[in-house]
């Protein structure tokens, strides 16, 4: 047994072990659940609420320097745009022209493997170069980012070939009142620290508070990633825990 399966079926058991602990559950289960959602269970909320807790008495609660703020989901589009958010908050994509799957094309690696016959060309999908590589191991003669390859074959993992790139804006879009146009376009935020931006001047003039301070928040984010998976290591929603310190000469993160 490989590596990569020998992972993917311990990450399997620890699923089935989560699930049967009441930790975590799929989402939407009884009609077939939703890819890469997740229900956190009895124990799993507990856990969750004691790390989030835990964490806001760190930073928050035992600070005189940090304030706390709870800000909404739904921004003015405007942010997203001054933030650079709308033009370039985006992963580039590529689909199979055999079977419709999309991929990441940063994800996929073009390989050339050596048979005793001749050499062959395929693809293979994986985070990194030294995922790929241990993937296939001693067999790899050469592996060259797609993205930075001038191979003119771009074959698919599934067997087909890749469709030129274009890029895919993670940001999940949705519409605020009773039209759907382009004026009532909106955004489910991707990340948290937006609003600290756009809420240092309220929190500055309401806490009397001289620079430097910091603000906190906790909550949730999404992003519609266009291959998710690993269990909750990589979800389209998401919690966030942010803290941002404001100084004389701009913000710092944690």
């Amino acid at each position: 047994m490989s590596k990569n399966n020998y992972r993917l079926e311990e990450l399997e058991k620890l699923v089935s072990l989560a699930k049967r602990r009441g930790i975590i559950f799929p989402s939407s289960e009884i009609y077939g659940g939703l890819s890469s959602v997740w229900d956190y269970g009895p124990i799993g909320v507990e856990i969750k609420r004691n790390v989030k807790n835990l964490w806001w008495k760190s930073f928050v609660s035992e600070r005189d320097d940090i304030f706390g703020i709870d800000a909404s989901i739904l921004m003015h589009p405007d942010v997203w745009k001054a933030s650079g958010h709308l033009e370039s908050f985006s992963d580039p994509l590529v689909e199979c022209s055999l079977t419709g799957k999309r991929y990441r094309e940063d994800h996929i690696f073009i390989l050339e493997i050596e048979t005793k016959k001749e050499n062959k060309i395929i693809a293979i999908e994986a985070s990194d170069k030294n995922e790929a590589e241990k993937l296939v191991k001693e067999k790899i003669i050469s592996i060259i980012p797609l993205i930075e390859s001038d191979s003119k074959e771009n074959p698919s993992p599934d067997g087909g070939t890749l469709s030129d790139p274009r890029n895919f804006n993670l940001m999940f879009k949705t519409f605020i009142g009773p039209v759907e146009d382009s004026s009532s376009t909106v955004y489910l935020r991707p990340e948290t620290a937006q609003a600290m931006f756009v809420n240092f001047l309220n929190v500055l003039n309401s806490s009397r508070k001289k620079i430097p301070f910091g603000i906190a928040q906790q909550g949730k984010s999404f992003r519609n990633e266009i291959t998710p998976g690993n269990f909750t290591f990589r979800t389209r929603e998401f919690e966030q825990m942010t803290m941002k310190n404001g100084m004389t000469t701009g913000f710092s993160s944690h």
